[in-house]
C-alpha cells in the first residue's frame, strides 16, 4: 500500500531515492542503462527480483499509466496495446523534471532515515515531495487482506484544494469539490455520471464510470464511422479492439461493416464503418454497453497512515499531504538555521583576525605547531575551537580589502537569514504561507488542463437509445402467441402476386389483432381478471413472417389461469397533455363499464396494476 504523505510504496520510493541520491540522475543529466539503475536498487535497496523493479520504473515512466511521469525513459517502454518494454539492458532512464520536486531538501533533514535490508546505508522512509503524489498518480495495489485503487487527478486542482484547505482547516469535504472535480486520467476519454464521482471523493470508495470519446464522421462515399480518439484508463487498446471484433464475427453486435486501428505518433484513432441501414447512436449504445469501450474504475482509497492501512475521503487525503508539507518546512527551517548559525559564528572570528592581522600572524609564526598556534589565538581572542581552525586555514589572498568587505556583506545577510529562521519557527501562520506559495509554485511550472471530461446528465442506460424507432408489426394470435416483424418484411405486390404469408399458427389457432407500431411505443394488456400490464415494442419478442411467435404468458408475467382478453398501442406514457386527455374503456361480460384516464397507467409495473375489479364469475371482455 502506498504510504499516504508521499503516495508511494516502497519499491518507487527506493528507485526514485536511488536515482537521485546514489546516481545522480536528475533531469538535466544524461541518462543511463535501466540495468545500471535496476542492479543499483536491486544491491543497495530492495532485495527483490529484478523484473519487479524494472516493470515498477517503466510504469513510472508511461505516460498513459501515470498521471505526471517520474521517469524519464528513453527506448521502447511498451505502449497501450499492452506490448512489452525493452529488455532492461536496452533501455536508459533518468528522472523527469517534476521528480526534482519530488525530491527536493531531502538533504536537509526533512525527513527519517532508517538502515537499508543490510544496516550499510540508510534509506529515507518518505520523500519530502512538494507534488501531493497520491492524488495526482493514485495508486494501486493489493496487500495482506485489503487491495487500494485510487484514481489520478489533476495537479492544479489538487493543489488548489490543498490551499484551500490552509486557508480554511475546517473546511468541509463537501466544499473541496468545488475545486477537485474527479479524477483526470492521463488518457483522456469521458467520465459518465457524477454520482459514483462524488461518493468516491466524499467517502473514499465508489464507482466511476468510464467511456471513450468518440465522434461521428462520414468516409468518402457517405456511409458513417466512429471514430475512438480517447479510450478509457487501464484499457488495453489491441484487446479492445479484438473484443469489438469478435463480437461482430459472432453476430452479437449488428451494424459494423469494417474496424480499423490508424492510431500514429500524432495520437489514438481508431475508425468504426457501420453499414449503410445503421444507426450510429444505437451502434454505439450497444458498444459500450458490451465491449471495454465503456469501464468502470472501482475507487477505493486505502493507505498507510502512520504505518496503518485506512480509507480515506478527499479531505483526509489533503490533509495527510498538507501536514506533511508543514513538518517538512518546519524541519528545513531548523536545518538552514543551525547551518547559518555555525557560519555566521566561522565568519565573526575572520572577522578578529583581520582586524587584527599583525597579532594574529606574530602569534603563529612563534608557535611551534598549529596546535599551539590555536591555543595561543583561543585565549588572546576568546575565539572557539572552530573559529581557531578556520583562522589558520585562512589564505593570504583573505587579507586583501575586497575579502574584508565580502566577509562583511556575508555577515550581516546571515544576521538577516537567522532572523527570518527565527520568525518563521516562531509562527505557524508564516509556516503555512511558505506551504501554500511552494505549492502555488509548483502548479505554476507543471500544472496543465483537464484531460477527462466529466458529463453530468447521466441517467441509467435508456433501452431505447439501443433500438431504432422502426416500424413493426404485431401479430397476437387466438392462443395468445405474439410476435413483433419489422413492416419491411411486408412488400408490395404486382399483378398475379398470390400474398405473402403474415404468420404460421398452429393448429385450431388463428390471428385474431394485428396493430402497427413503432419500436418505441408501449403495449398495454388486458387480462380477464382485470389487471393491466405494460411491454414495450421493443421487449416483444422478433419473428419472421414465417415464424408463430411466443406464448404471451413467457414474455409478461401473467398468472396461469389468467388470459389476454385486450390490447392497447400507446404512443408515449411520458406526455402529460396525451395521458390525461386520453382515455381508457374496459366493460365486462356481465355489463360493468368503466373509464379511466390513461394517466392512471402511465407508470409501467414488472408484476401488472389492477385495472377494474372483477366480480366473483364476471370478467373483462374488452377494453
Amino acid at each position: 500500500l502506498p504510504d499516504v504523505r508521499d503516495g508511494l510504496k516502497p519499491v518507487h520510493r527506493r528507485i526514485l531515492y536511488d536515482m537521485s541520491a546514489e546516481l545522480n540522475l536528475y533531469s538535466d543529466k544524461p541518462t543511463r542503462k535501466s540495468a545500471r539503475i535496476v542492479g543499483d536498487v536491486l544491491g543497495k535497496f530492495h532485495p527483490h527480483g529484478d523484473i519487479s523493479v524494472y516493470e515498477a520504473m517503466v510504469r513510472m515512466a508511461q505516460d498513459w499509466s501515470m498521471r505526471y511521469p517520474l521517469v524519464d525513459g528513453q527506448g521502447n517502454f511498451g505502449s497501450m496495446d499492452g506490448d512489452s518494454p525493452a529488455a532492461m539492458r536496452y533501455t536508459e532512464a533518468r528522472m523527469q523534471k517534476i521528480t526534482d520536486e519530488v525530491m527536493a531538501d531531502i538533504d536537509k533533514d526533512t525527513i527519517d532515515w532508517t538502515l537499508n535490508f543490510d544496516d550499510t546505508i540508510p534509506e529515507p522512509t518518505v520523500l519530502p515531495t512538494k507534488i501531493p503524489l497520491l492524488l495526482v498518480n493514485g495508486a494501486s495495489g493489493i496487500a495482506v487482506g485489503m487491495a487500494t485503487n485510487m484514481a489520478p487527478h489533476n495537479l492544479g486542482e489538487v493543489i488548489d484544494a490543498c490551499c484551500a484547505f490552509v486557508d480554511n482547516p475546517e473546511i468541509a469535504c463537501e466544499e473541496l469539490l468545488k475545486y477537485v472535480k474527479g479524477p483526470d486520467f492521463p488518457t483522456g476519454g469521458i467520465i459518465y455520471g457524477y454520482e459514483g464521482v462524488r461518493e468516491a471523493l466524499l467517502t473514499g470508495r465508489g464507482r466511476v464510470v468510464m467511456r471513450a470519446r468518440t465522434e461521428i464522421e462520414h468516409t468518402a462515399s457517405g456511409r458513417e464511422c466512429i471514430v475512438i480518439t480517447e479510450i478509457p484508463y487501464m484499457v488495453n487498446k489491441a484487446e479492445m479492439i479484438k473484443k469489438i471484433a469478435d463480437l461482430i464475427n459472432e453476430k452479437k453486435i449488428e451494424g459494423i461493416s469494417y474496424i480499423n486501428d490508424e492510431s500514429d505518433r500524432n495520437g489514438m484513432r481508431i475508425i468504426v464503418i457501420l453499414k449503410h441501414d445503421a444507426v450510429a447512436s444505437v451502434v454505439l449504445n450497444t458498444l459500450y454497453k458490451n465491449t471495454p469501450l465503456q469501464t468502470s474504475f472501482a475507487v477505493n482509497n486505502i493507505a498507510l497512515v502512520n504505518g496503518r492501512p485506512m480509507m480515506l475521503n478527499l479531505l483526509d487525503l489533503v490533509q495527510h499531504f498538507v501536514e506533511h508539507r508543514h513538518d517538512v518546512i518546519v524541519r528545513r527551517t531548523r536545518f538552514d538555521l543551525a547551518k547559518a548559525e555555525k557560519r555566521l559564528h566561522i565568519v565573526l572570528g575572520l572577522l578578529i583576525a583581520q582586524d587584527n592581522i599583525d597579532e594574529i600572524i606574530h602569534i603563529i609564526r612563534a608557535a611551534k605547531n598549529p596546535d599551539l598556534a590555536k591555543q595561543a589565538m583561543m585565549e588572546r581572542f576568546s575565539l572557539s575551537d572552530a573559529q581557531a581552525s578556520a583562522i589558520i586555514e585562512m589564505r593570504l589572498r583573505a587579507l586583501t580589502g575586497l575579502e574584508h568587505d565580502k566577509l562583511v556583506a556575508e555577515r550581516n545577510e546571515l544576521e538577516a537569514q537567522i532572523a527570518y529562521f527565527n520568525d518563521v519557527l516562531g509562527s505557524r501562520e508564516l509556516q503555512m504561507k511558505i506551504v501554500k506559495d511552494e505549492l502555488l509554485e509548483v502548479k505554476a511550472k507543471y500544472g496543465d488542463e483537464r484531460r477527462s471530461e466529466i458529463v453530468y446528465a447521466s441517467e441509467e442506460f435508456n433501452p431505447e437509445d439501443f433500438y431504432a424507432d422502426d416500424e413493426m408489426v404485431i401479430t397476437i394470435s387466438h392462443l395468445g402467441y405474439i410476435k413483433r416483424t419489422p413492416l419491411a418484411e411486408y412488400r408490395t405486390q404486382n399483378r398475379g402476386g398470390v400474398g405473402a404469408k403474415g404468420s404460421a399458427t398452429r393448429d385450431e389457432d388463428f390471428i385474431e389483432h394485428i396493430y402497427m407500431a413503432t419500436m418505441h411505443n408501449t403495449m398495454l394488456f388486458f387480462t380477464e381478471k382485470g389487471r393491466c400490464y405494460w411491454l414495450k415494442v421493443y421487449e416483444i419478442p422478433e419473428g419472421t413472417r414465417s415464424s408463430k411467435g411466443r406464448a404471451i404468458q413467457n414474455v409478461i408475467q401473467i398468472e396461469p389461469d389468467d388470459k389476454v382478453r385486450a390490447y392497447i398501442n400507446v404512443k408515449r406514457l411520458d406526455d402529460a397533455e396525451y395521458v390525461n386527455n386520453n382515455y381508457i374503456i374496459m366493460c365486462t361480460k356481465d355489463g360493468t363499464i368503466k373509464k379511466t384516464k390513461l394517466e392512471a397507467y402511465s407508470r409501467p409495473r414488472q408484476n401488472g396494476v389492477n385495472a377494474i375489479v372483477i366480480r366473483e364469475g364476471d370478467q373483462l371482455i374488452e377494453a
